[in-house]
């Protein structure tokens, strides 16, 4: 029993997501509670929003009127078609949709230890998606690679999980190659305007990238975004971008050139660590602008401990 328990949570191995290994984490997500999230991720960022923000009201049933109901509620054309004065009544919406953005441009295809930063990223998705459904909520997302997004309207079964975990794995499967790149991929900010025309108010958004390309027009969607949702980012990165190895020379690719560097050069490895934590700090500023957490979910660690930091009731 605890040899199976031990696979089912193994971190994600390897260059490309396997699609059992995504389905098999499902028996693990509801481990995570994602509501409230005011309450799972007010350690990252302060005190959010109340975690009913953005949620409405939904119509309930017509009534015969009672002293002390709001006349605004009055439904004058049952009133006119009955002769006796009734009133609508409605009820707080409970479920809060959840709308996951995946990053699976070029720049995911990177990592030095265990698995890439794709992979990862599918991961967390796989997680986030599973534990969605567990805390009885809709599920939808959008998907973005080299090729164009592709997107899944959020729905409350187990349809709209497999459809979005789907997209990610073929997404992911199709980075690499050549021909995938042929067409520009889409910016972060084209992604998060199409997330605003897919993702109603009130939803919980998660955007899981490693936020490369980040620009002012990114920025400007994402506070648009947080508007009417409260947005969480998982920011997806390797350890090697953090900071370079303090031996000899190496040689690194993107697959079409090739630079070798001297990784033993001190103030070399200081101004590359350097730029990392200020890419980092200027991601971290922009998401607390709109007073949006974000978590940094390495490729090394496994994505449901980090996930489960955050969200109580994980793993231990």
């Amino acid at each position: 029993m605890a040899r199976r328990r031990e696979a089912t949570i193994a971190p994600a191995t390897g260059p490309y997501c396997e699609m059992q290994q995504l389905l098999g984490l499902r028996a693990v997500a509801a481990r995570l509670q994602l509501q409230p999230p005011s309450r799972a991720l007010g350690e990252l960022a302060g005190t959010l929003r109340s975690a009913r923000r953005g949620r409405g009201i939904e119509f309930e049933e017509v009534r015969a009127y009672e002293p002390g109901d709001d006349v605004r509620t009055i439904d004058w054309r049952v009133t006119a078609r009955t002769g006796r004065t009734h009133t609508r009544i409605f009820r707080e919406e409970r479920e809060r949709p959840v709308f996951l953005l995946v990053d699976q441009r070029q720049g995911m295809f990177f990592g030095s230890r265990r698995t890439l930063k794709s992979v990862q990223a599918v991961h967390a998705a796989a997680l986030l998606a599973w534990a969605t459904l567990a805390g009885g909520d809709r599920i939808g997302g959008l998907v973005l690679g080299e090729h164009g997004h592709h997107e899944v309207r959020p729905q409350r079964d187990r349809h709209a999980a497999l459809a979005l975990l789907r997209t990610c794995h073929d997404f992911n499967r199709r980075l690499g190659i050549p021909a995938a790149a042929a067409a520009a991929a889409a910016t972060l900010a084209e992604a998060l305007t199409s997330t605003r025309r897919v993702a109603r108010p009130g939803s919980l958004l998660f955007l899981i990238s490693d936020f490369g390309g980040w620009d002012e027009a990114a920025a400007q969607q994402l506070h648009l975004l947080a508007r009417h949702s409260e947005v969480c980012a998982i920011h997806i990165h390797d350890p090697l971008e953090q900071a370079l190895p303090a031996h000899g020379r190496a040689s690194v690719s993107d697959g079409a050139r090739r630079l070798a560097i001297d990784a033993g050069d001190a103030a070399l490895r200081e101004r590359y660590g350097a730029l990392f934590r200020a890419e980092r700090e200027a991601l971290q500023a922009a998401f607390a602008r709109v007073r949006a957490p974000m978590i940094p979910l390495p490729t090394d660690a496994p994505a449901l401990e980090v996930l489960a930091r955050y969200f109580k009731g994980g793993a231990r």
